[in-house]
Formats: C-alpha cells, structure tokens, sequence
C-alpha cells in the first residue's frame, strides 16, 4: 500500500513542478519559480536569461525526480538551490551514507556542473529547533527585502541549526555586505555560509 501510494505521487509530482517551473516565467513579469526538492528557488528575471532559467528548472526538476525515487526521504529531507548548473544541497539526514549518495544522484542529473554539498548529519531534536529555523528563515528574507529591495528575490535562504545558508545572484557587492551584517543580528544564527554569485551589471 505504502509502495502504491509513493508510485501515485512519483507520477503527479513530477509533471506538476515541470509545469510550474515554465509556466511561472510567463506569469509573472519580474521572476521566475523554479521548484521541486523540497525547497523553491526565486530567481530575478534582469539577472539571468530565459534559457538559463529553463536550464536550471529542467536540473531542479529531475534532480526531484532522483530524490523521489531514492530511498531514505531525500526529497523531503533535502533542499535545492539550483543556479547556473551549481548546486546547493542542505538539509539534514540521518548519516554520512545517504549523504553521499544524494551527491551521487545529483551528479547523474545532465547539466550539473558543480555541486556544494552542506548536507548535515543529525536531526531536529524537537520541535522548538525547527520553529526556530523557521522563524530565522523568515527574519532573513525580511532583512533581504529591507536592506535590498526587489532584487531581495534573487537570493534563496535555508536555514539548518541556526547557520544560514544564502544563494544567489548579485551586481552590488555593497547592498550584498549590508545585508549580510544584518543577519549576524538575528537572535538565533551562530553562522553564514554564503553562495552568493557576483556579477557585473
């Protein structure tokens, strides 16, 4: 039964994300939603060109697909931030072996060009931890919208145990520094990792 009840949402699932992912561009005239994995990425139309976007929403979407059909929940257990072929893995998992075979499954996927693996090992303790995580989230977005306007759409945040791990794309390194010394502030974060992408205007 449970073996039947993953096949039915394997086979709705997958076209779900594909269509969103494409047609989201069309809807919507300053960004794109590339989704799947566990995780959304928005991605500012001005950064990137349309085929990267389509590039990089085919990658997200069949890398769902792998962790779909994988053992040990890796779809829910691990985020994907897909950029320009670079991917982002966090999450939390159980041990170093399914770890490393999320790595592997990713690798499979055609158009990956690099994979940054922050995969943790352990667990959300309780549910105190996880709120936490969450309300980090939202304080890190918020200050993204604050300190860098609309373009505050271009960055992903996923926040695993306090440290907060950022993506992106961005043409002002100034803006990207400000908001960087903010979220230190947040009550909570002992670390930033940041994967954020500098690119001339």
């Amino acid at each position: 039964m449970v073996a039947k009840f993953k096949n039915i949402i394997k086979i709705l699932i997958i076209p779900i994300l594909l269509i969103l992912s494409f047609i989201n561009y069309g809807c919507s005239p300053a960004s794109v939603l590339a989704t799947g994995g566990g995780s959304a990425m928005v991605v500012a139309e001005g950064e990137r060109s349309l085929g990267t976007v389509i590039d990089d929403a085919t990658i997200k979407v069949n890398i769902a697909a792998k962790f779909l059909n994988a053992e040990n929940n890796l779809f829910v257990n691990i985020n994907t931030s897909v950029l320009e072929g670079r991917i982002l893995l966090t999450g939390l998992v159980d041990n170093q072996e399914i770890r490393i075979d999320a790595v592997r499954l990713v690798w499979e996927v055609e158009g990956v060009r690099e994979v940054i693996n922050e995969i943790e090992i352990g667990n959300r303790a309780t549910l105190k931890d996880y709120a936490s995580d969450l309300w980090i989230n939202t304080q890190a977005r918020a200050i993204a919208a604050k300190t860098v306007g609309i373009k505050s759409i271009t960055f992903n945040f996923e926040t695993i145990q306090g440290k907060i791990y950022i993506a992106g794309i961005s043409t002002r390194p100034d803006l990207l520094d400000s908001m960087m010394s903010a979220l230190k502030n947040i009550k909570g974060v002992n670390e930033i990792v940041n994967y954020v992408i500098i690119k001339e205007e």
